[in-house]
């Protein structure tokens, strides 16, 4: 499954390791987009506790069967 993820701020490039490798795109509106593939459910639970561990502000989740531009 492939995630897409928005918090609010900024992310360092750094914390892309203890999130089980999203990669992190900084937007123009200050947000961070978060996406990437992740092996199953429990992948996911474990990245957003992460997040609420670092206490971001989860804005967005959504689930793809691919990224776009991928088949």
């Amino acid at each position: 499954m492939h995630i897409v993820i928005r918090i609010n701020g900024h992310l360092d490039q750094n914390w892309q390791e203890w999130l089980e490798g999203l990669q992190i795109v900084h937007e123009a509106d200050g947000t961070s987009r978060l996406f990437g593939p992740l092996q199953d459910q429990s992948a996911l639970h474990g990245v957003l506790a992460t997040i609420g561990r670092l206490n971001l502000t989860l804005l967005s989740l959504e689930r793809r069967e691919t990224l776009p531009g991928e088949r």
